[in-house]
């Protein structure tokens, strides 16, 4: 074959080729699945659906409890009012005087969604309202019941003012009020104060009904499929 025929074959035959059709199509990309989260330190607000106190409650009771404001991400609810959480009594310290006063711990274990869609998380107590008569130390999610110290100052004077008039009484009867008065409000003093001593400190309550704020030790995430109702 001529060497220019064999060229002109060899041309043709590479046009042809590079007008075919390539059957390699590029892949399509992956859709990556929306994930809405719920980041580590969110105050969630709770109400309590039922009562705990260091007086009727014991370690590994368990508490109830609903979610009382949405939790949003993205721009979407997440966890919706009405969402029902449980946790755990872990430690109850009755008030004594030589231990202090009463002492509440709970564990927050788990969130259910109103669709059953459940997280475990293991999250704190970060405060409650203000009419519980309580106070929360937020790093150990420890509820302590309120000092009543002032309580105890006004038993003690009570005590001395009842024993200063029966005593001025008696001392009157005897010709001799002034020391009567003196006798009277030392001797009430010391029951006061034997009573303070007999009686114990207030519990640490938190009754049905009280809002709660619990804050997340570790963050939450559901996909979009999960979020479905």
């Amino acid at each position: 074959m001529p060497t220019r025929l064999w060229l002109i074959l060899t041309l043709l035959a590479g046009a042809m080729g590079a007008q075919e059709p390539k059957s390699q199509t590029a892949p399509a990309e992956s859709l990556k699945p929306v994930v809405y989260r719920v980041e580590t330190g969110t105050r969630i607000p709770l109400y309590l659906l039922n009562s705990i106190s260091t007086k009727h409650s014991g370690t590994g009771d368990t508490v109830y409890l609903e979610t009382a404001f949405p939790v949003l991400s993205k721009g979407r609810i997440v966890i919706p009012v009405g969402s029902y959480v449980t946790g755990t009594v872990t430690e109850v310290k009755r008030p004594t005087r030589s231990k202090g006063p009463a002492e509440l711990y709970v564990r927050f274990d788990t969130l259910t969604l109103p669709n059953g869609v459940t997280r475990r998380f293991s999250a704190r107590v970060g405060g409650v309202d203000g009419t519980a008569e309580v106070t929360v130390d937020r790093a150990e999610g420890k509820v302590t019941a309120d000092s009543n110290k002032s309580g105890e100052g006004r038993t003690v004077a009570e005590a001395g003012g009842i024993g200063a008039s029966a005593g001025g009484i008696a001392g009157a009867a005897g010709g001799h009020a002034t020391a009567g008065l003196g006798i009277g409000a030392a001797a009430g003093a010391a029951a006061g104060l034997i009573g303070v001593l007999a009686t114990h400190g207030p519990d640490a309550v938190l009754s049905k009904g009280t809002t709660v704020e619990m804050v997340l030790d570790r963050p939450l995430s559901f996909s979009e499929i999960e979020l479905a109702y």
